[in-house]
C-alpha cells in the first residue's frame, strides 16, 4: 500500500480511503490489465487450435507485461468487468468444437493454469540471473566443482545422459522460452482428444 501511495503521490492512509484494503487493491489491479487488451476488436478471434494459441500468448504477454500477476491467488476469481470482458473472450476461442459448457470452462481453466504456471517459471529464472549476477553457463561453472563431489554419473546414468542431452539442446538446464513452446503443444494435443 505504501508503494502505491508513493506512486500516486499520496500519503499511504489515503489509499484506505478508496480501498479498504491490500486484497481489494489487488482484484482492481488485476480487473485493470485486462480492460485494455479487451476494448480491442475480438470479433476477429478465431476459434479451435488457433483461438486457443492466441488466448495462451495473450495470457504470457501479461504475465511478461505484469509479472506480478503471475504470482496472485485466482482460486476464487475477481468479479470486475475487465476479467469478465477477459474469461468471455477466452471462452469465445471454443467456439465450435463441440464441447459441452463444462468441459470448456475445465479445458480453459487447464491451460491458462499452464500458462500461468511456465510465467511463474520463466520468473523465477529470470530472478535467479539478477539475483546470482551470473547467467546458466556462469553458475554451472561455479558450481561444477559440486557437481563433480555430489553426482555420481555411473550412478545415475539416466540422469547424466539425458541431463547433458537436455542441456546442450537447449544451452541451459531450464529455457523458459522452450518449456512454453513444447508444454503449449502438449496442452492442446490433450484438449484436441476431448473434440
Amino acid at each position: 500500500m505504501r508503494s502505491v501511495a508513493q506512486a500516486v503521490g499520496v500519503a499511504p492512509m489515503s489509499i484506505y480511503t478508496y480501498v479498504p484494503g491490500k486484497a481489494e487493491l489487488l482484484d482492481l489491479m488485476l480487473d485493470t490489465v485486462p480492460i485494455s487488451r479487451c476494448h480491442a476488436d475480438r470479433s476477429a478471434a478465431d476459434s479451435g487450435t488457433p483461438g486457443l494459441t492466441m488466448v495462451a500468448d495473450e495470457n504470457r504477454a501479461m504475465y511478461q507485461a505484469h509479472p506480478w500477476m503471475a504470482t496472485v491467488a485466482t482460486a476464487r476469481p475477481t468479479l470486475g468487468p475487465g476479467m469478465m470482458a477477459k474469461y468471455d473472450h477466452e471462452l469465445s476461442a471454443f467456439g465450435g468444437m463441440g464441447l459441452d459448457d463444462v468441459t470448456v470452462d475445465d479445458a480453459l481453466t487447464y491451460l491458462l493454469t499452464f500458462v500461468q504456471a511456465t510465467a511463474r517459471a520463466a520468473i523465477e529464472s529470470r530472478t535467479a540471473v539478477v539475483e546470482s549476477a551470473m547467467n546458466d553457463a556462469g553458475w554451472w561453472a561455479a558450481n561444477a566443482s559440486l557437481l563433480a563431489r555430489v553426482f555420481d554419473p555411473q550412478a545415475y546414468p539416466t540422469a547424466a545422459r539425458i541431463g547433458t542431452a537436455a542441456g546442450q539442446a537447449h544451452g541451459t538446464a531450464y529455457d523458459p522460452d522452450h518449456a512454453y513452446t513444447f508444454g503449449l503443444a502438449r496442452t492442446l494435443d490433450a484438449i484436441g482428444v476431448l473434440m
